[in-house]
């Protein structure tokens, strides 16, 4: 195997410490410390957090303090901003390496500008205290920026060997799922947003689901079509006698995907346990970043 080069190691780097961001920004989530802070880009005024209400500037109110809640979401915005540091490495690398790669060097700009975006972004929900659209928005956006650091680190790496054998209309196909997954997601932050919302108007938590209403019903229908698509694909790919590497992803396709409807059976008859509610969004994560790499590989070639 040849030695890595340095961006592509730098890519893998960028694109595995976004994801594991995306697990963090779970974990603050079910742990209820999304205003652990609740102003922004500082925390409690200061760009270090205090040590304890005490040190709290007289425009914050003492009962708003919460040391683990806010170490929490401190460190998220650490991490976050570690990714935008990586990402803009990402980019001034791909300007010395790949210029001449406009797909590398655009998508990487594009990343870059859209990290910065993101920042915004993450403003604006703290401004507007966790609201369920902007946060829908928020996660899109993260997803939609781990894909495109797929999309550089998979072509960054040239083909194992000179063509892989994709069937007819397989990039099509797997774009739509791809589509179902980001819906399936969206609606699931709409219903979390609405648990939160019981669960603050004093709604005990076993019955805090049953408040959401048609939006959870439509998520549960997104992630049963997700499913049969899934399988659908895996029986569709091996039928049309395509690559091994073809069929080993539209396998772990279908394994996340039938491991996220698991989790989120998990989520809905045992009172939403926080660590299901991590797992349900880190494998969400994980599923369309299989299956932007089926896409990929379906398009270019082995990897």
């Amino acid at each position: 195997m040849n030695r890595l080069s340095s961006f592509q190691r730098l890519a893998l780097w960028t694109t595995a410490t976004t994801y594991f961001l995306i697990l963090v920004g779970g974990l603050v989530r079910a742990s209820g410390a999304g205003l652990g802070c609740p102003d922004w880009p500082r925390c409690f005024g200061g760009w270090v957090p205090p040590m304890s209400a005490a040190e709290l500037p007289p425009q914050f109110d003492p009962s708003q303090f919460n040391q683990t809640l806010m170490w929490t979401e401190y460190l998220n915005r650490l991490l976050g901003v570690t990714v935008g540091f990586l990402i803009l490495a990402t980019a001034i690398s791909a300007w010395r390496h790949h210029r001449r790669d406009p797909r590398i060097l655009w998508t990487t700009i594009g990343a870059l500008l859209l990290t910065g975006f993101q920042g915004w972004l993450g403003g604006r929900v703290v401004a507007h205290e966790l609201a369920a659209w902007i946060v829908t928005v928020h996660m899109i956006v993260a997803l939609v920026i781990v894909q495109m650091l797929l999309y550089v680190t998979v072509r960054a790496f040239p083909p194992s060997h000179p063509s892989t054998s994709a069937p007819q209309h397989l990039s099509t196909l797997t774009s739509a799922l791809i589509a179902i997954t980001l819906i399936q997601v969206g609606l699931g932050t709409q219903v979390r947003g609405g648990i939160d919302a019981a669960l603050d108007g004093g709604v005990a938590r076993d019955a805090a689901l049953a408040t959401v209403g048609s939006i959870d019903v439509l998520h549960r229908d997104a992630a049963f079509v997700t499913l049969v698509a899934a399988i659908l694909l895996v029986f569709w790919v091996v039928a049309k006698g395509a690559d091994a590497l073809l069929i080993r992803w539209s396998w772990a396709v279908l394994g996340l995907a039938a491991t996220q409807v698991a989790v989120g059976v998990v989520l809905a008859y045992v009172s939403l346990l926080p660590a299901a509610q991590v797992v349900h969004l880190t494998l969400a994560s994980l599923l369309l970043g299989a299956e932007t790499v089926l896409l990929l590989v379906s398009w270019r070639g082995s990897v």
